[in-house]
């Protein structure tokens, strides 16, 4: 058990080397020349609130069968977030906080962990609908005429919807670690209804507020937008973002090219967008997964 904790802890440490190796840090005093103390300050107040945010998310859901401290949630939060960088769209998470509790409970685990990621994808989903309709919509003239890639992300999201409602339609055969997707909605059904607008003001919070510190750091880097606009290009970038599957440590190239094309067409600076995207996957991945190596460490299995 010993060697697994350091095999992950040293491979999450090499991959964020690695990553950051792959950045060019050659004009990073030009980042820190937009920064004073209270900015700087505000913008990690930013990502301390979004992770606090999903570990009371986290104690809320597990609560409904044991009731857990919030430093068992950070742990459990962060440990598994550490233990899920490898994996594609943080399904190691699942396995992770499984391991957490006991083998009885691990289809409890399972079952609330893709409750708290679904609606925290659905709220996702909502606002990146939102930001398209800007987009493509309200304002084509951002778009040129022929531009492949802009029809491309035109349908995108049409696409994305209609094979999601023929996805439920032939769905009934489909498992996920066990559950039919019939178990599912029998579940969230099941589940108490307090808990389930906690669970869907929590992931609404926390998308608000990673979404705006975006918004600020676009302010800070002397980006003039209108508020609307760049609020709502923002949830477009998440929406793309979050609908390609990827491994989590990865999130930054995906995001940072889709943010890249779209402010791209708002005129903003290449080198400004990607210095931000950059700056948001540093604090809000690289910081916790250090954290959670922390955990990692100290984790002592229930199981034998």
């Amino acid at each position: 058990m010993v060697l697994i904790k350091l095999l992950i802890v040293c491979g999450a440490v090499a991959f964020l080397y690695a990553q950051l190796k792959t950045k060019d840090l050659s004009d990073w005093h030009l980042v820190t020349q937009k920064f004073t103390f209270l900015s700087f300050l505000g913008i990690v107040f930013l990502s301390f609130l979004n992770w606090f945010l999903e570990c009371l998310k986290w104690k809320n859901l597990v609560s409904d069968f044991k009731k857990i401290t919030f430093k068992k949630a950070v742990e459990q939060t962060l440990g598994s977030l550490t233990a899920s960088i490898f994996t594609p769209n943080r399904i190691g998470e699942y396995v992770a906080k499984g391991m957490y509790y006991s083998k009885e409970q691990t289809k409890k685990i399972i079952f609330l962990n893709f409750l708290g990621n679904s609606v925290q994808m659905l709220v996702t989903l909502f606002f990146g609908l939102i930001g398209c309709v800007f987009f493509f919509v309200l304002s084509p003239n951002l778009l040129e005429e022929h531009d492949f890639s802009s029809g491309f992300l035109f349908w995108l999201p049409v696409i994305l919807v209609a094979g999601l409602i023929l996805g439920l339609i032939y769905s009934k055969k489909w498992r996920f670690y066990g559950y039919s997707i019939d178990n599912l909605i029998g579940k969230i059904h099941l589940f108490p209804a307090r808990k389930h607008f906690a669970n869907i003001q929590y992931s609404l919070f926390r998308y608000l507020v990673f979404s705006h510190q975006f918004y600020f750091l676009l302010l800070l880097f002397d980006v003039n937008l209108p508020y609307p606009d760049a609020l709502l290009t923002i949830f477009t970038m998440y929406f793309f973002a979050s609908v390609v599957p990827t491994i989590h440590l990865m999130d930054v190239v995906v995001k940072g090219s889709v943010a890249v094309f779209l402010f791209g067409k708002l005129g903003v600076n290449q080198w400004t967008i990607v210095s931000i995207t950059t700056l948001m996957w540093l604090l809000n991945l690289v910081i916790p997964v250090l954290i959670g190596s922390v955990f990692v460490l100290n984790y002592k299995p229930l199981r034998k």
